[in-house]
């Protein structure tokens, strides 16, 4: 188990005694990181020490953390600060014990005056040993998640990307859920991808202007509406970004369809470019890249990256599942993309792919391997 650890001046000795708590344990069962302080004699800013060990567990770089400051309350504000972090401030066995129980915490923050030392390893001791009892208290979780997914805020170098849009319609969660299934046949799921895609559609078009029109009813003129010479593109990245086009078509028969060929490196990750054919008026045109899986976020960026450069300029991705590290990624690179996904899950893993995911969609898709 990989531990995280860090602490501000006024909690650095206790922060040592539990590293060398932690080592004296069961060695090969802890990777104990610390995070500093270096010393107890030199003030620091305990925001910085508890975002950097926060950061790490909802990135799941490592699987706890455990905070220390003068009595843990503001590492504690600090850390519950950055999405997927859980942080709870315990002065009890006890307390330390529910917080994992119940409330499936993630981060432990003592305070280093305020806590005796063998009260505190006791602490840590309970903490660690004790498992998430799932049951009612999932779904009281659950929520705190899915609150933070709702705010369509990430954590990304201080600031708020406020162009992630998570489409949370009952019926997309339903079908995102059956997609995610590896037991989904290859005729379902490319059914499934296109039915998420065209109910995608209706978020992503919600900003359209209108015009008004005068219409002719069976019974009487009336004015009603149309878009206002509005002119779309879908430019789906090859191949999976194909799966995706006929559900947008059916509601937008009228867009062009454009290509971009890229696939990723498997050593390095990164994108190779082999292929694009944009409509030539695509500068005057709202263009929707398709890509259902935003993972490194490498692909995506490099996509957007190339429609810029043929003459793209109102730019949207539009993917069925994210991972918060290509969300961060493409907007780091492009600031002014909006991004609509389905679902927004937890992180990557070793070889890129997005858990819990769906794993391969271009292979899902196509029935491949």
């Amino acid at each position: 188990m990989k531990i995280a650890l860090g602490s501000d001046h006024a909690g650095f000795s206790l922060k040592e005694e539990i590293k060398k708590h932690l080592k004296n344990l069961e060695p090969d069962n802890f990777e104990v990181f610390d995070f500093g302080t270096d010393s107890g004699d030199v003030s620091v800013d305990y925001p910085d020490i508890a975002v950097k060990v926060a950061e790490s567990v909802a990135n799941k770089k490592c699987d706890k953390g455990i905070l220390v400051c003068g009595t843990g309350i503001g590492m504690s504000i600090a850390a519950n600060k950055v999405p997927g972090a859980y942080a709870a401030l315990v002065c009890s066995v006890e307390m330390a014990r529910l917080c994992r129980a119940h409330n499936d915490s993630n981060i432990l923050a003592l305070g280093g005056r305020t806590t005796k030392l063998e009260d505190a390893l006791a602490m840590v001791d309970a903490w660690l040993e004790t498992n998430f009892d799932g049951g009612r208290h999932s779904r009281r979780v659950e929520k705190i998640r899915n609150y933070e997914k709702c705010k369509r805020t990430e954590y990304c170098t201080n600031k708020k990307v406020e162009r992630l849009n998570i489409v949370e319609h009952p019926l997309v969660k339903h079908k995102v859920s059956i997609i995610r299934d590896k037991n989904t046949t290859v005729k379902e799921f490319r059914e499934l991808v296109q039915e998420i895609a065209g109910l995608m559609v209706y978020e992503i078009t919600r900003n359209l202007p209108l015009e008004e029109v005068k219409v002719e009813t069976p019974i009487t003129e009336t004015v009603a509406y149309s878009l206002a010479g509005k002119k779309m593109a879908i430019v789906p990245i090859l191949r999976a970004g194909l799966g995706m086009v006929d559900g947008i078509l059916q509601l937008i028969p009228n867009a062009k369809v454009g290509h971009v060929g890229l696939y990723r490196d498997p050593e390095t990750l990164e994108p190779v470019e082999y292929y694009c054919k944009l409509p030539g008026d695509i500068g005057e045109r709202d263009i929707f890249i398709l890509d259902p899986m935003l993972a490194t976020g490498g692909s995506a960026a490099a996509a957007i990256e190339l429609v810029k450069r043929k003459g793209g300029k109102k730019i949207t991705l539009v993917c069925l599942i994210a991972a918060p590290e290509g969300v961060e990624k493409v907007h780091s690179q492009h600031p002014d993309v909006d991004i609509y996904t389905a679902a927004l899950d937890d992180h990557l893993n070793d070889h890129g792919y997005i858990v819990p995911g769906l794993g391969d969609a271009g292979d899902r898709l196509f029935g491949t391997r």
